[in-house]
């Protein structure tokens, strides 16, 4: 059984992967983010690892005016506590751990076996790198408008998201830099990784490969392909779909 790490942009199939795995016996913390409107069987996140990649990314971004209650009260592009998961932050970022996180992401990572899921660690996964005892790396991903449209939703939709400015060129953005961090940084700095596509979740092929890769029985009857409801297509961007098609290549998966 070996310990994993699940990432990958929100709203892109990585709560779904995760799901599958609740009942192998992994730790994935103390106390999770409950079930919500967007993912009704629930995020399988930590709040300690989201308050740590929180930390993490916020002297790395723009603040966001009035603090936490900004998020509330005032509209702005920028992201604010429990927003990261949706920040720009630019390939080539430097990602360090203060000492004063260090032995709480080190006690985290001591509870093997660990399964851990925030798609911030798109971003921080070098601060992680020097504690992580050798982990499978798990990128799930799905096509960038079928994220962006979900992304767009849960803005429009969810109370902390609702005075974040955010439009369809912003929510694609998020997608390609956290792809291009993975691509670009995370995979050439090493360690064994699996890449699945949302829909090889879908169809259970996702599935076998990730239970056969963590040495784990996987929940085959967790994904509920009813609950999939944005999906994407067509055209994209030159840049788009590069870091898509160099996804799909490294998943094996061919659309349509």
């Amino acid at each position: 059984m070996r310990n994993a790490l699940i990432l990958g942009c929100g709203r892109s199939g990585t709560s779904a992967a995760a799901g599958a795995l609740r009942r192998a016996g992994y730790f994935m913390g103390e106390t999770l983010i409950p079930p919500a409107a967007p993912n009704p069987r629930g995020f399988f996140e930590s709040r300690e690892i989201h308050d740590l990649n929180e930390a993490l990314l916020a002297p790395l971004l723009p603040p966001r005016w009035g603090g936490r209650l900004g998020v509330f009260l005032v509209r702005s592009e920028r992201t604010g506590y429990g927003q990261r998961w949706l920040a720009r932050l630019p390939v080539g970022t430097l990602v360090t751990a203060p000492p004063e996180l260090l032995p709480r992401m080190e006690a985290l990572v001591r509870r093997e076996p660990f399964c851990f899921k925030d798609p911030r660690f798109c971003y921080t996964l070098p601060a992680w790198r020097p504690l992580l005892p050798d982990p499978l790396f798990v990128c799930v991903f799905r096509h960038p408008e079928a994220s962006a449209r979900s992304i767009l939703h849960e803005v429009q939709t969810r109370r902390y998201l609702r005075k974040l400015v955010l439009d369809r060129e912003g929510a694609l953005s998020v997608w390609l830099l956290m792809y291009r961090h993975v691509l670009e940084v995370h995979v050439p700095a090493g360690g064994e990784w699996l890449f699945l596509h949302y829909h090889q979740l879908l169809d259970r092929s996702g599935l076998d490969r990730l239970g056969e890769a963590l040495g784990v029985e996987v929940d085959r009857d967790f994904i509920d392909p009813h609950l999939s409801r944005f999906d994407g297509g067509g055209a994209l961007a030159p840049p788009l779909r590069a870091v898509y098609d160099e996804l799909c290549a490294r998943a094996g998966y061919r659309e349509g």
